[in-house]
Protein backbone atom coordinates (compact mmCIF):
# COMPACT_ATOMS: atom_id res chain seq x y z
CA UNK A 1 0.00 0.00 0.00
CA UNK A 2 1.08 3.56 -0.58
CA UNK A 3 2.65 5.48 2.92
CA UNK A 4 -0.91 7.17 3.32
CA UNK A 5 -4.36 5.47 2.85
CA UNK A 6 -7.81 7.30 3.86
CA UNK A 7 -10.39 4.66 3.14
CA UNK A 8 -14.14 5.15 2.83
CA UNK A 9 -15.55 2.00 4.18
CA UNK A 10 -14.35 -0.69 7.41
CA UNK A 11 -14.21 -2.96 4.95
CA UNK A 12 -11.25 -1.31 3.21
CA UNK A 13 -9.47 -0.17 5.76
CA UNK A 14 -9.50 -3.75 6.90
CA UNK A 15 -7.83 -4.89 3.84
CA UNK A 16 -5.64 -2.33 4.20
CA UNK A 17 -4.50 -3.32 7.82
CA UNK A 18 -4.22 -6.95 6.74
CA UNK A 19 -1.50 -6.22 3.97
CA UNK A 20 1.16 -4.65 7.08
CA UNK A 21 1.95 -2.95 9.83
CA UNK A 22 0.39 0.35 9.19
CA UNK A 23 -0.01 2.94 11.68
CA UNK A 24 -3.93 4.24 12.35
CA UNK A 25 -4.45 7.87 12.21
CA UNK A 26 -8.15 8.63 14.26
CA UNK A 27 -7.22 12.45 15.22
CA UNK A 28 -3.70 12.27 15.06
CA UNK A 29 -3.16 14.44 18.49
CA UNK A 30 -1.34 11.74 20.16
CA UNK A 31 -0.05 10.45 16.61
CA UNK A 32 1.48 13.69 14.78
CA UNK A 33 2.91 14.85 18.72
CA UNK A 34 5.01 12.07 18.68
CA UNK A 35 6.06 11.36 15.06
CA UNK A 36 8.74 13.66 15.69
CA UNK A 37 10.00 15.22 12.22
CA UNK A 38 8.11 13.12 10.04
CA UNK A 39 5.02 10.92 10.22
CA UNK A 40 6.79 7.69 9.05
CA UNK A 41 4.49 5.13 7.00
CA UNK A 42 2.25 3.14 5.87
CA UNK A 43 -0.46 5.55 7.61
CA UNK A 44 -4.39 4.43 7.64
CA UNK A 45 -6.37 7.00 8.07
CA UNK A 46 -10.03 6.77 9.52
CA UNK A 47 -11.37 9.84 9.58
CA UNK A 48 -14.03 9.05 6.53
CA UNK A 49 -14.63 5.61 7.39
CA UNK A 50 -18.78 6.03 8.39
CA UNK A 51 -20.21 4.39 10.91
CA UNK A 52 -16.97 4.86 13.27
CA UNK A 53 -18.43 7.90 14.64
CA UNK A 54 -21.69 8.79 16.89
CA UNK A 55 -23.57 7.42 20.11
CA UNK A 56 -26.24 5.07 19.50
CA UNK A 57 -28.61 3.55 22.29
CA UNK A 58 -31.63 1.62 22.75
CA UNK A 59 -33.03 -1.80 20.83
CA UNK A 60 -31.61 -2.87 17.78
CA UNK A 61 -27.93 -1.78 18.25
CA UNK A 62 -24.96 -3.85 16.87
CA UNK A 63 -22.42 -5.41 18.18
CA UNK A 64 -24.91 -7.84 20.01
CA UNK A 65 -25.90 -5.97 22.55
CA UNK A 66 -30.28 -5.50 23.20
CA UNK A 67 -29.75 -2.10 24.81
CA UNK A 68 -27.21 -0.02 26.53
CA UNK A 69 -24.62 2.50 24.90
CA UNK A 70 -22.51 2.25 21.54
CA UNK A 71 -19.94 4.66 21.31
CA UNK A 72 -17.90 4.80 18.16
CA UNK A 73 -14.41 4.88 18.26
CA UNK A 74 -13.88 7.81 16.58
CA UNK A 75 -16.19 9.67 18.65
CA UNK A 76 -14.77 13.17 19.45
CA UNK A 77 -14.33 14.23 22.84
CA UNK A 78 -16.26 17.84 21.78
CA UNK A 79 -19.06 15.19 21.01
CA UNK A 80 -18.94 13.18 24.27
CA UNK A 81 -19.01 16.41 26.12
CA UNK A 82 -22.03 17.93 24.41
CA UNK A 83 -24.51 14.82 24.13
CA UNK A 84 -27.11 13.92 26.12
CA UNK A 85 -25.77 11.44 28.16
CA UNK A 86 -27.42 9.57 31.06
CA UNK A 87 -25.79 10.81 34.96
CA UNK A 88 -23.88 7.63 34.91
CA UNK A 89 -21.04 9.35 32.02
CA UNK A 90 -21.27 12.73 33.57
CA UNK A 91 -17.56 11.68 34.85
CA UNK A 92 -16.69 11.08 30.80
CA UNK A 93 -18.28 14.11 30.09
CA UNK A 94 -15.94 16.24 33.03
CA UNK A 95 -13.06 14.44 31.17
CA UNK A 96 -14.02 14.81 27.89
CA UNK A 97 -14.16 18.92 28.41
CA UNK A 98 -10.40 19.01 30.28
CA UNK A 99 -8.83 16.56 27.46
CA UNK A 100 -6.54 20.00 26.23
CA UNK A 101 -7.72 22.69 24.33
CA UNK A 102 -10.78 23.05 22.36
CA UNK A 103 -8.75 22.84 19.03
CA UNK A 104 -7.60 18.74 21.06
CA UNK A 105 -10.96 18.31 21.65
CA UNK A 106 -12.90 18.62 18.44
CA UNK A 107 -10.10 16.67 16.85
CA UNK A 108 -9.39 13.95 19.10
CA UNK A 109 -11.67 10.73 19.39
CA UNK A 110 -12.19 8.56 22.44
CA UNK A 111 -11.09 5.41 20.23
CA UNK A 112 -7.45 7.37 20.22
CA UNK A 113 -7.19 7.79 23.67
CA UNK A 114 -7.55 4.06 24.34
CA UNK A 115 -5.60 2.79 21.84
CA UNK A 116 -2.75 5.41 22.98
CA UNK A 117 -2.57 3.71 26.07
CA UNK A 118 -1.55 5.91 28.11
CA UNK A 119 -1.37 5.83 31.86
CA UNK A 120 -2.62 9.47 31.60
CA UNK A 121 -5.37 9.06 29.42
CA UNK A 122 -8.52 11.07 30.85
CA UNK A 123 -11.02 8.92 28.89
CA UNK A 124 -10.00 4.91 30.87
CA UNK A 125 -10.76 5.58 34.76
CA UNK A 126 -14.33 6.95 33.65
CA UNK A 127 -14.77 4.12 31.27
CA UNK A 128 -14.01 1.77 33.41
CA UNK A 129 -16.15 3.19 35.86
CA UNK A 130 -19.14 2.29 33.64
CA UNK A 131 -17.51 -1.40 33.28
CA UNK A 132 -17.17 -0.37 29.26
CA UNK A 133 -16.31 -3.56 26.64
CA UNK A 134 -14.19 -2.69 23.51
CA UNK A 135 -14.88 -3.78 20.22
CA UNK A 136 -12.46 -4.88 18.09
CA UNK A 137 -12.64 -6.13 14.18
CA UNK A 138 -10.14 -7.14 11.45
CA UNK A 139 -10.81 -9.15 8.46
CA UNK A 140 -10.80 -12.48 10.47
CA UNK A 141 -14.52 -11.62 12.32
CA UNK A 142 -15.28 -9.07 15.87
CA UNK A 143 -14.09 -9.89 19.13
CA UNK A 144 -15.28 -7.63 22.62
CA UNK A 145 -12.72 -7.31 25.39
CA UNK A 146 -13.33 -5.70 28.56
CA UNK A 147 -11.74 -2.39 28.64
CA UNK A 148 -9.71 -3.58 31.52
CA UNK A 149 -8.29 -6.45 29.69
CA UNK A 150 -7.59 -4.54 26.78
CA UNK A 151 -4.95 -2.20 28.42
CA UNK A 152 -1.98 -4.28 29.29
CA UNK A 153 0.52 -1.09 30.02
CA UNK A 154 1.93 1.87 28.76
CA UNK A 155 1.48 2.24 25.23
CA UNK A 156 0.25 -1.84 25.02
CA UNK A 157 -2.78 -2.39 24.04
CA UNK A 158 -3.94 -6.41 23.11
CA UNK A 159 -5.00 -5.22 19.85
CA UNK A 160 -4.22 -8.06 17.27
CA UNK A 161 -2.43 -7.70 13.63
CA UNK A 162 -4.69 -6.09 11.40
CA UNK A 163 -7.43 -5.14 13.78
CA UNK A 164 -9.17 -1.91 14.67
CA UNK A 165 -10.90 -0.77 17.56
CA UNK A 166 -14.32 0.20 16.23
CA UNK A 167 -16.74 1.37 19.61
CA UNK A 168 -17.06 1.05 22.74
CA UNK A 169 -19.91 -0.70 24.61
CA UNK A 170 -21.36 -0.03 27.45
CA UNK A 171 -24.50 -2.09 29.13
CA UNK A 172 -27.41 -0.91 30.59
CA UNK A 173 -26.12 -1.66 34.41
CA UNK A 174 -23.17 0.79 33.33
CA UNK A 175 -25.43 3.52 32.67
CA UNK A 176 -27.22 3.46 36.57
CA UNK A 177 -26.31 5.74 39.65
CA UNK A 178 -24.42 8.66 39.14
CA UNK A 179 -20.58 9.17 38.17
CA UNK A 180 -18.00 12.24 38.71
CA UNK A 181 -14.23 12.58 37.73
CA UNK A 182 -11.63 14.87 39.46
CA UNK A 183 -8.26 15.04 38.23
CA UNK A 184 -5.12 16.59 39.29
CA UNK A 185 -2.69 18.49 37.43
CA UNK A 186 -0.28 21.32 37.94
CA UNK A 187 -2.60 23.43 36.69
CA UNK A 188 -6.50 23.14 36.09
CA UNK A 189 -6.21 23.11 32.45
CA UNK A 190 -3.85 21.68 29.39
CA UNK A 191 -2.11 19.57 31.95
CA UNK A 192 -1.31 15.94 32.12
CA UNK A 193 -2.53 14.90 35.07
CA UNK A 194 -0.91 13.50 38.59
CA UNK A 195 -3.43 11.66 39.63
CA UNK A 196 -7.65 11.10 38.83
CA UNK A 197 -10.03 9.44 39.90
CA UNK A 198 -13.72 8.30 38.38
CA UNK A 199 -16.30 7.39 40.76
CA UNK A 200 -20.07 5.60 40.06
CA UNK A 201 -22.16 5.22 42.61
CA UNK A 202 -26.13 3.61 42.11
CA UNK A 203 -28.24 4.96 45.11
CA UNK A 204 -31.51 3.16 46.07
CA UNK A 205 -33.61 4.16 49.83
CA UNK A 206 -30.65 5.91 50.80
CA UNK A 207 -28.45 2.95 50.43
CA UNK A 208 -25.18 2.59 47.97
CA UNK A 209 -26.30 -0.56 45.74
CA UNK A 210 -23.34 -0.28 43.41
CA UNK A 211 -20.03 1.31 43.13
CA UNK A 212 -17.12 1.31 40.83
CA UNK A 213 -13.79 3.74 41.44
CA UNK A 214 -11.38 3.71 38.89
CA UNK A 215 -7.50 5.74 39.46
CA UNK A 216 -5.68 7.00 36.44
CA UNK A 217 -2.07 8.03 36.46
CA UNK A 218 -0.88 5.95 39.70
CA UNK A 219 -0.25 2.81 37.80
CA UNK A 220 0.70 1.67 33.98
CA UNK A 221 -2.97 1.50 33.65
CA UNK A 222 -5.59 2.69 35.17
CA UNK A 223 -7.47 0.66 38.18
CA UNK A 224 -10.59 -0.09 39.76
CA UNK A 225 -10.15 0.08 43.47
CA UNK A 226 -12.21 -3.60 44.41
CA UNK A 227 -11.62 -2.62 48.28
CA UNK A 228 -13.08 0.42 48.21
CA UNK A 229 -16.13 -0.37 46.21
CA UNK A 230 -16.67 -3.81 48.34
CA UNK A 231 -16.89 -0.74 51.36
CA UNK A 232 -18.91 1.41 50.04
CA UNK A 233 -21.71 -1.18 48.98
CA UNK A 234 -24.76 -1.43 50.84
CA UNK A 235 -23.40 1.19 52.95
CA UNK A 236 -26.05 4.43 54.03
CA UNK A 237 -25.37 7.33 52.35
CA UNK A 238 -24.28 9.04 55.42
CA UNK A 239 -21.61 6.80 56.33
CA UNK A 240 -19.87 7.11 52.88
CA UNK A 241 -17.27 9.11 53.78
CA UNK A 242 -16.00 7.23 56.74
CA UNK A 243 -16.03 3.85 54.77
CA UNK A 244 -13.41 4.94 52.39
CA UNK A 245 -10.11 4.15 53.61
CA UNK A 246 -6.88 5.57 52.53
CA UNK A 247 -5.06 1.81 52.79
CA UNK A 248 -7.51 0.42 50.63
CA UNK A 249 -7.09 3.21 47.55
CA UNK A 250 -3.23 2.66 47.90
CA UNK A 251 -3.28 -1.05 48.19
CA UNK A 252 -4.31 -0.96 44.54
CA UNK A 253 -2.03 1.59 43.15
CA UNK A 254 1.65 1.24 41.95
CA UNK A 255 2.80 5.16 41.17
CA UNK A 256 5.80 6.16 39.31
CA UNK A 257 8.49 9.27 40.51
CA UNK A 258 8.68 11.59 37.15
CA UNK A 259 9.34 15.45 36.48
CA UNK A 260 5.17 15.52 37.90
CA UNK A 261 5.03 14.42 41.17
CA UNK A 262 6.97 11.70 43.66
CA UNK A 263 5.21 8.54 44.18
CA UNK A 264 4.44 9.18 47.71
CA UNK A 265 2.61 12.02 46.53
CA UNK A 266 0.39 10.85 43.67
CA UNK A 267 -0.44 8.00 46.54
CA UNK A 268 -1.66 11.16 48.96
CA UNK A 269 -3.16 12.60 45.95
CA UNK A 270 -5.38 9.73 45.04
CA UNK A 271 -7.10 8.92 48.66
CA UNK A 272 -7.94 12.89 48.51
CA UNK A 273 -9.36 12.34 45.37
CA UNK A 274 -11.33 9.37 45.47
CA UNK A 275 -13.14 10.64 48.61
CA UNK A 276 -13.74 14.10 46.33
CA UNK A 277 -15.45 12.14 43.52
CA UNK A 278 -17.49 9.55 45.60
CA UNK A 279 -18.84 12.86 47.31
CA UNK A 280 -19.17 14.78 44.12
CA UNK A 281 -21.15 11.62 42.72
CA UNK A 282 -23.43 11.74 45.56
CA UNK A 283 -24.34 15.50 45.40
Amino acid sequence: MADYARPQTLTEALRLMAEGQSRVLAGGTDLYPGAGARLAGPVVDLGAVAGLSGLQSGPGLQSGLQSGLRIGAGTTWTTLAEADLPPALRALQQAARQVGGRQVQNAGTIGGNLCNASPAADGVPPLLAVGAEVELISQSGTRRLALSDFLLGPRRTALGPGEVLTAILISDSGRQGRSAFVKLGARSHLVISIAMVAARLFVDAGRVVDAAVAVGSCSPVAVRLPAVEAALRDSPVSEVGDRIQATDVTAALTPIEDVRATAAYRREAAVELVRRAVAEALS
